[in-house]
C-alpha cells in the first residue's frame, strides 16, 4: 500500500469513481459523464479508469442509451485498500528491516519506523469500506445547516 500523498492520480480518481457509485446506491447504471461531473474527473481519463475497474471486478458496465456503470459488489464488501492495491500494487520502497545495506546510523530504525507507519496506514485502508465512507458523508452533510442570519 502507498502512503496517502503517494497515491497516483489514477488511483485517487478510481477511489472517487467507486465512492460516487457507492454514494448513489442504485441498481440503475450511472453514466460516465455523471460520475465525471460529480467528482471533477476528466471524462476521457475516467473511461480508462472504469475499464480497469471493470477488469478488476469492482464495477460492471451496461450498454445502451440507459447504460453506464454499477458496482459489482456491495459497498460493505468493498474496501478502500482493495482499490488502492489494484491500482498501486505493492509500492513499498527503500530498505526493509533485515536488509544489510545500511549506510548511516539510524537507517535501520528509520526504515523500520516507515514500515510500521505504512503498515498502520494499510490497516486503515483495508478496514475502511465504501459503505462506511458513504454513511459518514451522509451524516456529515445532514449535520451541516447553513446559517443565513444577518
Amino acid at each position: 500500500m502507498a502512503e496517502p500523498c503517494k497515491l497516483s492520480k489514477k488511483c485517487r480518481y478510481g477511489l472517487r469513481a467507486i465512492f460516487e457509485l457507492s454514494l448513489r446506491h442504485t441498481t440503475d447504471p450511472v453514466k460516465i459523464q455523471d460520475i465525471a461531473t460529480a467528482q471533477s474527473i476528466p471524462q476521457r481519463f475516467l473511461e480508462i479508469i472504469l475499464a480497469e475497474l471493470k477488469q478488476g471486478g469492482f464495477v460492471e458496465s451496461r450498454r445502451g442509451s440507459k447504460g453506464g456503470y454499477i458496482l459489482a459488489r456491495p459497498t460493505d464488501d468493498l474496501s478502500v485498500g482493495e482499490v488502492i492495491s489494484f491500482f498501486q500494487g505493492d509500492n513499498k520502497q527503500g530498505n526493509k528491516p533485515g536488509h544489510n545495506s545500511w549506510n548511516l546510523r539510524g537507517d535501520y530504525v528509520f526504515s523500520k519506523l516507515w514500515k510500521e507507519v505504512s503498515d498502520a496506514i494499510s490497516a486503515v485502508y483495508s478496514t475502511t469500506t465504501f459503505a462506511e465512507m458513504v454513511q459518514e458523508e451522509l451524516s456529515q452533510s445532514r449535520a451541516y445547516v447553513a446559517n443565513y442570519a444577518i
